[in-house]
């Protein structure tokens, strides 16, 4: 399984970025979660949100298109070290 280039985290929130490969070429997909601990203390996710978690979701996902629409392209491929 493929790992995410970046998670962001907010709280409970977390947004991850993925690269996929295209027949257009390289492009990015996002997840959301929110993380807690089941009854048993392990770590869980769900992708239900309570209605608590909207502003960090939208701060999450709003930072993760700071992050990557803003940003050059190409400055972000040296960052990540992708190959074209």
């Amino acid at each position: 399984m493929n790992k995410p280039v970046k998670k962001l985290t907010v709280g409970s929130i977390q947004v991850a970025s993925w690269l996929n490969e295209g027949k257009s070429g390289n492009f990015y997909t996002f997840t959301i979660s929110r993380r807690f601990k089941d009854e048993k203390d392990s770590w869980q996710s769900s992708n239900s949100l309570r209605l608590s978690d909207l502003p960090k979701a939208i701060f999450a996902l709003q930072e993760a298109y700071r992050q990557f629409a803003l940003k050059e392209f190409s400055q972000l491929e040296n960052d990540l070290d992708i190959k074209k």
